[in-house]
């Protein structure tokens, strides 16, 4: 049985086409990821941009094709939409323009459902040693933040209306960034944090997924191309966080860009990213966070497998 999974944020579209390896896991034919910020602009105007919808669309093209040629039957093809196409009025065309090219309607999924499937497929390769778990997943326009068991037992699960592309947009007027408006940033996320009811005192593990979180892994372990490999698994320590953090701030949107394991389509956003993470950093009493290349993408794929209907 193949499946494939395609998870489309604000600021990414991501594929994967897997099937069972056996052992009630996955084995992974393919793993595309496009940047292609359907959330352009959506947080001034509640609309999508056509250049942005233009840009998502020729990353669905290429997609079908890929499953068309691993032979994924439609029934078996789910595509998610998070936390762009939650806030937007003029949704009906991304519907209609991805329904043309794959044969499907993508799922506009609550933040709550989002943050289910993050965990799922954090914990599918990833097994912490503390308990409770924490799992973060820093969208562009959303932050999941979801509290469970080792065994993959879910506590709570909350979104928060912040990620990289809506605090650069909000705060960040420039590279280098000012200290005023990482100040302002900095308050902004901490009132989220502060409202989320959950409880980081008591966390025992900590594991960041999706792109924000493992970007920032690959420049903090200096790597000379990004390398999925050794960013799985990888322990970051809080100290570094900050200190990543503030080293962004300083540097222009072409230096980051420069950076040999950066992906250009994020650099002008992971300070943004990169102030979320160091905020929840902040309050967890952890020696590291430990990052995860297995995510919702994973988790909608053995859902599929499974044969289960998917949450909203």
């Amino acid at each position: 049985m193949r499946v494939a999974a395609i998870d489309c944020g604000t600021n990414s579209i991501r594929l994967l086409i897997a099937e069972p390896d056996g052992s009630g896991g996955l084995a992974d034919l393919e793993r595309r990821l496009e940047i292609v910020r359907l959330g352009q602009g959506v947080d001034a105007t509640g609309e999508f941009h056509p250049d942005a919808l233009r840009r998502t669309f020729a990353a669905v093209d290429g997609y079908a094709e890929l499953i068309k040629k691993a032979e994924v039957p439609t029934g078996k093809v789910h595509f998610v939409a998070t936390s762009a196409a939650r806030d937007v009025k003029n949704r009906e065309a991304f519907f209609a323009g991805v329904k043309e090219r794959l044969g499907v309607l993508p799922d506009v999924i609550s933040g709550e459902t989002e943050a289910r499937l993050s965990f799922l497929g954090a914990l599918s390769r990833v097994k912490p040693e503390g308990e409770p778990v924490l799992v973060m997943d820093i969208g562009g326009g959303s932050t999941e933040l979801i509290t469970g068991g080792a065994d993959g037992d879910l506590h709570s699960a909350v979104s928060l209306d912040v990620g990289s592309v809506r605090v650069t947009e909000r705060f960040f007027k420039q590279n280098p960034v000012a200290d005023d408006d990482l100040e302002r940033a900095a308050g902004y996320v901490d009132d989220l944090l502060t409202g989320s009811g959950v409880d980081f005192d008591s966390i025992g593990a900590w594991i960041g997924v999706a792109g924000t979180v493992t970007t920032l892994a690959g420049v903090y372990l200096e790597l000379e191309r990004y390398d999925r490999e050794r960013v799985h698994g990888a322990r970051i320590p809080l100290a570094a966080i900050a200190e990543q953090l503030h080293r962004l701030a300083e540097l222009t949107v072409d230096q980051i860009r420069a950076l040999p394991s950066m992906h250009p389509g994020r650099a002008d956003v992971i300070t943004g990213g990169a102030l979320v993470e160091s905020r929840i950093a902040a309050r967890v009493h952890l020696d590291h966070l430990i990052v995860s290349e297995s995510d919702i993408l994973d988790g909608i794929a053995l859902q599929l497998i499974a044969g289960d209907t998917m949450p909203r």
